[in-house]
C-alpha cells in the first residue's frame, strides 16, 4: 500500500469545497455551460486583474479570419525587447481572453514585458489543428507588426498552460523551422500535454478527484480531435534538436504531470537548455487558482523569476 500524495492544506480545502459544491462534471455539461463553469471557476478562484498601463485588445488576420489578441504592458512604451505570446488553456475547447485575463496581467507585471494574449479558435467549431493554425498566425504577426503593435519585439517567448502548453512548444517548433524569420528565444509549457497521457502512471493516479480529471481530458480530445501521429498535436513526436531554451512547469497531483516529465526528458536527451520545475501539492490549473488556493501565488511568481532568469542568461 503506497502512501497518499502530498496536498498543501491550501489546494485540499479548495478541492473539497468544489466537492461539497456539486453539480454536473465538465462532460455532462453542453459546450455552453462548460465554457461558463470554467469562466465562473476562474473568476471565482483567481486573484484580480492587476492595473498595468496597458490593456488593449486588438486583432490579426488569421487562416481563417481575424484572431482576437489582448496586449498587457506595464509601461505605456518601451525599447525593442522580447514579447511574451500566451496561449491559454481549456483543452483547445472552452477558454477564452477572460479566463486567462487576471494571470495575464500578473505576467505582464512580473515580467516587465509586453504580453500578446491569443484568442485561437476553438474546437469543435474549429477541431485540430485550427487553434495551432492561429497561434502561429499571431506569433508571426507580433514579430512582423511593430507600427500596428507599438513595440518592436527582438525575439518571441511562447507560454501558456494545458492546451496552451501545447501550443507553445508547436508553435514554436514550427517558427524553428526557420529561426532567423521570428526568433522564439523562450518557451515555457506549463502543466502541457505534449505527449499522449493515456495509460501514464500520473493519469492512474490523478484521474479523479484532483480538479482535472480523465472524463474532462476526454472530452477536450473527442472535440479537439488531436491526429496522434502528428507533431502539431502531439510535439513530443517532433524534433527536440534546435529547442529553444525551455521551462517545463508541471503540478505533482496532475493526471498529465508525466508528459510534461517526459518532454523535459526529451529535451534533455537531445542536449538542450532546459530548466524543470516540479510545483509540489498543487493540481492542474494552479495559475488561475491564486485567491481560492493562496500559495499558489508564489508559484506563479517563481515561474516568472525563472524566466527572468533565462532571459538575462541566453544559452
Amino acid at each position: 500500500m503506497t502512501d497518499a500524495p502530498y496536498i498543501r492544506s491550501d489546494m485540499k480545502a479548495f478541492i473539497d469545497a468544489l466537492a461539497a459544491m456539486g453539480g454536473p462534471t465538465m462532460a455532462e455539461m453542453t459546450l455552453e455551460e462548460a465554457r461558463a463553469s470554467y469562466v465562473a471557476l476562474h473568476g471565482m478562484a483567481d486573484r484580480p486583474a492587476r492595473d498595468l498601463a496597458v490593456i488593449r485588445d486588438l486583432s490579426c488576420p488569421g487562416p481563417e479570419g481575424d484572431i482576437p489578441l489582448r496586449l498587457y504592458d506595464a509601461r505605456e512604451m518601451r525599447q525593442p525587447g522580447p514579447v511574451v505570446m500566451f496561449f491559454h488553456g481549456g483543452g483547445f475547447v472552452i477558454g477564452d481572453l477572460d479566463t486567462h485575463h487576471a494571470l495575464c496581467t500578473e505576467l505582464a507585471g512580473l515580467l516587465d514585458l509586453p504580453v500578446v494574449a491569443v484568442h485561437y479558435a476553438r474546437a469543435p467549431e474549429a477541431p485540430f489543428p485550427a487553434a495551432i493554425l492561429d497561434c502561429e498566425a499571431a506569433a508571426r504577426w507580433v514579430a512582423g507588426s511593430p507600427a500596428e503593435l507599438g513595440r518592436a519585439a527582438t525575439g518571441i517567448v511562447t507560454i501558456g498552460d494545458s492546451a496552451g502548453g501545447n501550443a507553445s512548444v508547436v508553435v514554436s517548433q514550427l517558427l524553428g523551422e526557420n529561426p532567423a524569420a521570428v526568433p522564439v528565444v523562450l518557451q515555457v509549457p506549463i502543466f502541457p500535454l505534449v505527449a499522449d497521457a493515456e495509460g501514464s502512471g500520473s493519469m492512474a493516479a490523478f484521474s479523479e478527484g484532483f480538479l482535472l480529471t480523465a472524463d474532462t481530458m476526454g472530452f477536450f480530445d473527442a472535440a479537439y480531435g488531436a491526429d496522434r501521429s502528428d507533431p502539431r498535436g502531439f510535439p513530443i513526436l517532433g524534433d527536440h534538436s534546435n529547442a529553444p531554451p525551455t521551462i517545463v512547469v508541471t503540478a505533482s497531483l496532475d493526471p498529465i504531470r508525466d508528459s510534461g516529465r517526459e518532454y523535459a526528458k526529451a529535451l534533455v536527451d537531445a542536449g538542450r537548455d532546459c530548466l524543470f520545475i516540479e510545483m509540489h501539492g498543487v493540481t492542474h490549473s494552479f495559475t488561475n487558482l491564486r485567491a481560492a488556493v493562496p500559495s499558489t501565488q508564489a508559484d506563479v511568481e517563481r515561474i516568472a523569476a525563472a524566466m527572468t532568469f533565462m532571459l538575462a542568461n541566453p544559452a
